[in-house]
């Protein structure tokens, strides 16, 4: 047995008669349950010392503690949390839930024995513990457009926290992501206040219950107030530039519904708003979102947010608290903070009044979590972590999630009876890569054994028992001759400013890769594993289906369900899917409004085009060393060799004069060839329209007039 254990065991055996005071001694009323939460709060503030308040107002990482845990008693530590990186022992619920007691423990050696509230950042499922359940990054839950089913995530997120004895939740991100190059975007639900709003109340309401003191009710903490979605150049912790007229009605809106739904924390954010940093802007955090909009729980600072407010920290601290910050988030330098505060307090820079309105707010919340009466971990609710019955419902929010972007005649869904599909790209089986960022660490990581889930090929193989299902990431295969290529690619897990990023395109060795299976000759069908839209123009024409998958947790078996027909594809998108990185940023409303694929597109249908039905273009590439272009159509088309036809091609913006042959390209009767007697150059601007001509589908359907549209070279 290690130290830090005979350590725990040695503490844990005074839990019980400590336990046994907070039960029974009432003469302190706010030891009494049946009393108000604010009578509790009222008592117990005039009993404590300066020191004592000042410890309630700051947040330690635990890291910064664990060899030292008789520092909670010591300086009344009143809130805990571990970060990102602060994974403890082998991950287990049962070492997280001793950690938290342990912690919990020290706190009720104070004089007033106030528990402390732990806090920890679980933002999709309780991804800090091994074997929970994961779900689908926000950026997913978005194009669900399903409440109910983002409610019932929370609440299972909330069950599995509860086991560990942790009773706060840095969740919801109600962010609103204006620029997807920046590395936060896929925790936000999307581009429009409207599903902050919609989902933020939802995955609160799910989080908190209708009373806190159950449980396995948890404390949500909406982040981050405000305007963290909206930086230029979409910069991590940047500096938003928007009239204020801006910040409220597209960044405000969520964290008013948030307030509606009684969330009982907010996270300031590290942003700044037109050069002054939110974390110590009195007019955001008091002016606007205490007094204006009511809010009554607690604002605690982002990891070590005060620090970065000036150069001199006791003045970051002055100005920070003054600001609003009720509860400081250190998270390692608590002797300083805890001098700097009582020289403060001391020097009357910060007046009593808002050290008492600040213990007070925090207070109410322990208050209302029970944490007076039941300050240690439910061992009894470990076994619900990671059920058969959490897994279904992140199942399901894998397969409500999926959007549908492309979808030629025939490609999908998949058969399972007798069929041959080949699988590849680094993101098939790399269950690692499927979960994203925040996964057990901070930045996430790859692998299979990083948690306990499907992989989306292990899925596949599931859900196809009778099918051959052969894998190889880089795409080798023996016999290339199949029914279908499912070719899974997309980014590498990341957090925060690590995923900011000035190229989306999708990586050229997955595009390569997708150009190589389409030379086998079978559909393919491409599953995009990212945390925003990426730029796919290089492959929409190698492509046949392609899916929209975003970072889709644990439960590998909901891309499968809808990639065999099981169910239907409802996924709408979240984000406005653009062309090119010049496009970025560009959301629903913007002038001159013209996205590869629109904020709501997707394709909610397996059906192919009814017969006779104009073919719809697809996409454009240019080939054969310039002197080809060749238009892709979602279904079968007639032989165009001896057709009459009227194309127009145009070179950066001026129509060049070339006789131009048609035909259908050999393997692919979805693909038009226009064989020009003009070179045209990589480095041109090229567009193709169609006019007029007796072009149909094999189905007896003509072609209609479409374009100007972009040829990609």
């Amino acid at each position: 047995m290690d130290k830090f254990h005979l350590l725990f065991q040695n503490v844990f055996s005074l839990l019980t008669p400590l336990a046994a005071t907070i039960m029974t001694e009432k003469k302190e009323k706010y030891l009494n349950p049946k009393a108000s939460v604010n009578q509790r709060v009222n008592d117990v503030l005039e009993r404590m010392t300066v020191e004592e308040k000042i410890g309630q107002m700051m947040q330690v990482d635990h890291t910064a503690i664990q060899n030292n845990p008789s520092d909670i008693t010591k300086y009344f530590i009143g809130s805990v949390l571990s970060g990102g990186d602060s994974e403890y022992l082998d991950n287990s619920t049962s070492n997280w839930a001793n950690l938290h007691n342990l912690m919990q423990s020290y706190a009720l050696q104070t004089r007033l024995k106030i528990p402390l509230i732990y806090g920890i950042d679980a933002v999709h499922g309780n991804n800090n513990i091994y074997g929970a359940t994961l779900f689908p990054h926000n950026i997913g839950l978005g194009c669900t457009r399903n409440a109910k089913l983002v409610e019932k995530a929370a609440r299972i997120t909330a069950e599995e926290i509860s086991a560990t004895g942790i009773e706060w939740d840095f969740a919801p991100c109600i962010a609103v992501p204006r620029n997807i190059r920046w590395g936060r975007n896929y925790e936000g639900f999307g581009e429009t206040q409207a599903l902050a709003q919609i989902l933020g109340a939802a995955q609160i309401k799910g989080l908190q219950g209708k009373s806190l003191k159950d449980p396995t009710n948890i404390l949500a903490c909406a982040k981050h107030f405000v305007g963290d979605g909206g930086t230029t150049n979409g910069i991590d912790r940047g500096n938003t530039e928007e009239i204020e007229a801006v910040i409220r009605k597209i960044h405000l809106p969520g964290y008013i519904s948030a307030i509606h739904e009684n969330v009982g924390s907010i996270m300031a954010s590290f942003n700044s708003i037109n050069g002054e940093k939110v974390t110590g802007s009195k007019y955001w955090l008091t002016d606007v979102l205490k007094n204006e909009l009511g809010f009554d729980g607690f604002v605690v600072s982002d990891w070590g947010a005060v620090d970065l407010l000036g150069d001199d920290y006791k003045d970051d601290l002055e100005m920070a608290i003054n600001a609003g910050i009720d509860m400081v988030m250190l998270p390692f330098r608590y002797l300083d903070y805890y001098n700097a505060m009582m020289s403060l307090v001391e020097e009357k820079k910060i007046p009593m009044s808002r050290i008492d309105d600040a213990v007070s707010r925090i207070l109410r919340k322990k208050f209302e979590l029970g944490l007076f009466e039941k300050p240690f971990a439910d061992r009894a609710l470990e076994k619900e972590v990671g059920s058969p019955e959490h897994r279904a419902i992140a199942r399901q929010c894998v397969r409500e999630s999926l959007v549908l972007l492309k979808k030629k005649n025939g490609s999908l869904p998949l058969k399972k009876n007798g069929a041959r599909i080949l699988v590849a790209g680094t993101h098939a089986d790399n269950l690692g890569y499927q979960c994203g960022g925040w996964t057990l660490t901070w930045q996430g990581g790859s692998g299979n054994d990083i948690t306990v889930g499907t992989t989306i090929l292990e899925g596949m193989r599931k859900a196809a028992p009778e099918a051959q299902i052969d894998f190889s990431e880089t795409g080798d295969f023996t016999d290339t001759k199949a029914d279908y290529s499912v070719v899974v690619v997309g980014e590498k897990p990341y957090t925060e400013w690590y995923g900011d990023s000035n190229d989306l395109n999708l990586p050229d060795d997955a595009v390569e890769l997708i150009k190589k299976v389409k030379n086998y000759n079978n559909p393919v069908i491409v599953v995009l594993i990212s945390g925003r839209p990426l730029i796919i123009e290089k492959i929409l024409h190698y492509s046949d289906a392609i899916i929209a998958a975003w970072l889709p947790g644990s439960e590998g078996d909901g891309v499968s369900d809808v990639l065999f027909g099981d169910y239907s594809p409802v996924g709408l998108l979240s984000n406005s899917w653009p062309k090119s990185m010049e496009q970025i940023p560009i959301n629903i409303g913007d002038d001159n409004y013209a996205p590869l694929y629109e904020y709501g597109y997707g394709i909610t249908s397996f059906k192919d085009s009814p017969t006779r039905t104009a073919p719809n273009f697809l996409s454009s590439i240019l080939t054969g060393a310039g002197k080809k272009i060749e238009l892709t159509f979602d279904k079968p088309m007639k032989d165009t060799s001896s057709a009459k036809t009227h194309f127009v091609i145009t070179k950066n913006n001026e129509p060049i004069r070339t006789e131009i042959r048609t035909s259908l390209k050999p393997n692919d009767d979805t693909t038009i060839v226009l064989d020009l007697d003009e070179e045209l150059s990589k480095q041109d601007e090229i567009t193709v329209t169609f006019y007029f001509g007796n072009v149909e589908s094999s189905d007896g359907a003509q072609l209609e007039t479409f374009g100007p549209v972009d040829v990609v070279k």
